[in-house]
C-alpha cells in the first residue's frame, strides 16, 4: 500500500529516456509566442498582464541593481507555476515533487544571491553574521547560528515546495481511492467524499500557485539582502 501511494512520484522511462525531462519541457511549449500583429489575442494579453503584474509586485521593493534579475525570476515563476498546475491533471507527472529538482533550482540561485552580496558589499554581508552590540560571550554562538541559518535557506526552499505538493498529491490519491472503494457500500457517503475531493482539488490549485509564488518571493528577499 505504501509503495502504491509513493509510486506516483517515481519518474517513468520510455526507451530508456526519463519522462521527467519531457515533463519539464512541456510548460515552455505551452506558452504562446509573441505575435507580430498590432492586436494580440486574449491569451497573449492575459499572459502579458500576469507577467507585468508579477514583475512589479516582486521587484517594486528591490533596489535598482536587483532589477537585472527580473527576467530570470519571472521565468522561474512561470516555470514552477506551469509544472505545479500541470501535475494536477490525471496521468501526469509533477517534477516539483522531487526534492532533487527543487534543490537543483534553489541551491544555485541562492548561491548566486550570496555571491552577489559578497562581491558588491563584502563588509555589509559579513555584518549579517554578527549584529551590532552583541556581548562578547555570545559572539561565537551567534556567528554559528547565523551561519547555519544562512546555509539552511536553500534546503528550506526545496523542502517546502516538495512537502506541500507531495502532501496534496497523497491526499488527492487517498480520497479518490476512497470514493471508488465505498461506492458499493454507501453511494451517499461516496458522493460526499467526492465533494470533499472537489474542494481538495481546488485547494491544491491554490497551493500550487502559492508555493510557486513563495519560492520566487523568498529568492527575491534573499536578493534584496545582498543588493
Amino acid at each position: 500500500m505504501t509503495m502504491d501511494l509513493f509510486s506516483q512520484f517515481a519518474s517513468s522511462t520510455s526507451f530508456g529516456i526519463p519522462l521527467i525531462l519531457l515533463a519539464m519541457l512541456v510548460p515552455w511549449l505551452l506558452f504562446p509566442s509573441h505575435s507580430t500583429r498590432w492586436v494580440s489575442n486574449r491569451l497573449l494579453t492575459s499572459q502579458n498582464w500576469f507577467l507585468t503584474t508579477f514583475t512589479k509586485q516582486i521587484f517594486l521593493p528591490l533596489n535598482s541593481p536587483a532589477h537585472k534579475w527580473a527576467f530570470l525570476l519571472t521565468s522561474l515563476m512561470a516555470f514552477l507555476l506551469s509544472m505545479n498546475l500541470l501535475g494536477l491533471f490525471p496521468y501526469t507527472f509533477t517534477p516539483t515533487t522531487q526534492l532533487s529538482i527543487n534543490l537543483g533550482l534553489a541551491l544555485p540561485l541562492w548561491l548566486a544571491t550570496v555571491l552577489v552580496g559578497f562581491r558588491n558589499q563584502f563588509n555589509h554581508s559579513l555584518a549579517h553574521f554578527l549584529p551590532e552590540g552583541t556581548p562578547a560571550p555570545l559572539i561565537p554562538v551567534l556567528i554559528m547560528i547565523e551561519t547555519i541559518s544562512l546555509f539552511i535557506r536553500p534546503l528550506a526552499l526545496g523542502v517546502r515546495l516538495t512537502a506541500n505538493l507531495t502532501a496534496g498529491h497523497l491526499l488527492i490519491h487517498l480520497i479518490s481511492s476512497a470514493v471508488s472503494a465505498i461506492f458499493s457500500l454507501s453511494p451517499t457517503a461516496s458522493m460526499l467524499t467526492f465533494g470533499v475531493l472537489i474542494l481538495l482539488t481546488i485547494l491544491e490549485i491554490a497551493v500550487a500557485m502559492i508555493q510557486a509564488y513563495v519560492f520566487v518571493l523568498l529568492l527575491s528577499l534573499y536578493l534584496q539582502e545582498n543588493t
